[in-house]
């Protein structure tokens, strides 16, 4: 009540216009509605209801209303939005009505993860790092045009992008996200920015949050910010690399100074539900047919399930800490690409790592080059859905009623995808067939 008290008089003083209600649906697209002030203390109270069958993912018709839940602690001001009267917004939680959490909420999903992993003592603190494009346009009709011809940390005077993106980071920093750095990528008009470490529900608001101004300030700029895996060809896609860590109290539960790698037991073991749960996870953290062409040979992309400190086609990577920073030990998880629902990502990740603990997983000696890999990732999207609908971790971390409708979903969008004709088989076969 101390922060939903803290809300009503921030509003009241800043003189605030709207506040939006935030949620996702399992897809992980930001959903929002419109309240005034006037509205906002019922909202914190009780929530607000909502036809749940208009969402996908969400209700059946016959069960259809939700409610949207504020969590007072996530109140933020939004800078970035319009003129006059200030706009803030709130995430929330969706519950039935009867109060009791909605299993549809991704948000719900990973909250409950987090806190079976509590229970066992430990929190589980993530960092990405989210590659993002910037384009002139999105005319699907021709192909996206890049704004530069940069490559890593390319530093070019009157670099519009580039500027943009210190103006989206400037942004973050005012509404309370710190980012840990920010560069050109390696791709033509590719950019990343890298999101300091915090506990594993906060991140996933984070995510949504951080991608949602990048493309709102770059739609101000007069340009578009696309987190679309693999939006051109021979070159790079964009990935959300994804640094975890456990902690138990004060310290942090992967670090052993003792050994080769400085992994503890229970960090190693971590890494082995990773690698065993894998296949099943991909469906989540690359989830649309397009992800697919980023998980490809030659790209920094994994394609092989196995671990190492320095291969970069590894899928865990164990980065080197500095000297005296062993606190610092973290895992790198480096599948997941930057239009994934980050809620279910990262509920899944966290699963499979704390499975890998619970049942005293033994992990894989370390990939050399290309060698010591288990097998490779799913190559399509067809397969992946296979995996994970076979998944007694995934039914057991999402639910059935998620991972029934993501299946229903990710079925459909393969079928239309096989059934289209693309410029690929025009140009390749047309004129010779």
């Amino acid at each position: 009540m101390q922060q939903n008290d803290y809300v009503l008089r921030t509003v009241e003083e800043r003189g605030i216009g709207f506040i939006q209600l935030w949620f996702t649906d399992v897809l992980g697209t930001p959903k929002a509605f419109h309240i005034t002030p006037q509205e906002l203390e019922g909202a914190l109270e009780e929530g607000m209801t909502f036809d749940g069958s208009a969402i996908d993912g969400f209700s059946r018709v016959q069960e259809a209303d939700v409610l949207a839940r504020p969590d007072a602690s996530t109140f933020q001001i939004l800078p970035y939005v319009g003129s006059g009267a200030e706009i803030a917004r709130v995430v929330c939680d969706i519950s039935n009505l009867d109060g009791s959490p909605f299993e549809g909420c991704p948000r719900h999903t990973l909250r409950r993860v987090a806190g079976h992993a509590k229970e066992k003592g430990y929190t589980f603190y993530v960092a990405p790092e989210i590659e993002y494009f910037y384009f002139a346009n999105l005319d699907p009709s021709a192909p996206p045009v890049p704004l530069d011809r940069g490559g890593y940390f390319d530093l070019s005077p009157g670099d519009r992008a580039s500027d943009l993106r210190r103006r989206s980071v400037q942004v973050l920093e005012e509404m309370g996200i710190p980012v840990e750095h920010s560069q050109h990528e390696d791709a033509p008009s590719q950019h990343e920015v890298d999101l300091r470490y915090t506990d594993v529900l906060t991140m996933a608001d984070t995510v949504m949050t951080a991608r949602l101004v990048l493309k709102a300030l770059a739609t101000q700029a007069g340009l578009v910010a696309s987190f679309m895996p693999k939006p051109l060809a021979n070159v790079q896609g964009s990935g959300m690399h994804t640094h975890c860590s456990l902690w138990t109290g004060e310290e942090n539960a992967f670090a052993d100074p003792d050994d080769e790698a400085g992994l503890s037991v229970t960090g190693r073991a971590f890494i082995a539900g990773l690698l065993t749960h894998a296949p099943e996870l991909t469906a989540v953290t690359n989830q649309w047919v397009n992800s697919y062409k980023r998980l490809v040979p030659g790209h920094e992309a994994p394609v092989s399930i196995g671990w190492a400190r320095a291969n970069r086609g590894a899928l865990v990577r164990v980065p080197v800490v500095k000297a005296g920073k062993l606190q610092s030990t973290r895992l790198e998880y480096r599948a997941p690409d930057s239009a994934c629902n980050p809620y279910l990502s990262f509920a899944m990740i966290l699963a499979a790592g704390l499975k890998g603990i619970e049942a005293g997983y033994e992990l894989d000696p370390e990939m050399v080059g290309a060698s010591g890999a288990r097998g490779p990732l799913p190559s399509n999207l067809n397969d992946a859905v296979d995996a994970l609908e076979a998944s007694a971790l995934a039914h057991e971390t999402l639910g059935t009623h998620v991972v029934e409708w993501f299946v229903r979903n990710k079925r459909a969008e393969w079928g239309a995808y096989k059934s289209e004709i693309t410029q690929f088989e025009l140009d390749r076969y047309l004129p010779v067939l």
